[in-house]
């Protein structure tokens, strides 16, 4: 998948994939292979999802495990997107091999 890196300096976490970019705050993570392989899943997550119903399954699901675990980390590490492409980042073949929708099994 073809994507864009573009460095925005007030960005308030290291990376984040927002289609068909991969935004970053600091420059010397262009080169950082883990990050852009976990947000190179989010990509296709969002592609999988046509773009806007990504994002509101991510906001609801981010809403739900909010209420749930009472905490934004945890909250945060627990949406099923977010497990996919912690669990999956380092996996340097994942994307090759990735079924469509493979995030679902982390429902």
């Amino acid at each position: 998948m073809r994507y864009t890196v573009l460095t925005v300096k007030w960005l308030k976490v290291a990376g984040m994939a927002v289609y068909p970019f991969i935004l970053i705050n600091d420059n010397r993570l262009r080169h950082d292979q883990l990050l852009l392989r976990h947000e190179e899943i989010h990509l296709r997550q969002q592609v999988e999802l046509l773009i806007l119903p990504f994002y509101l399954l991510y906001l609801i699901n981010y809403l739900i495990n909010r209420i749930r675990y009472k905490d934004h980390d945890t909250a945060y590490r627990h949406i099923v997107f977010e497990k996919e492409a912690y669990d999956l980042e380092a996996d340097t073949h994942y994307l090759k091999r990735r079924r469509f929708l493979a995030w679902r099994r982390y429902v």
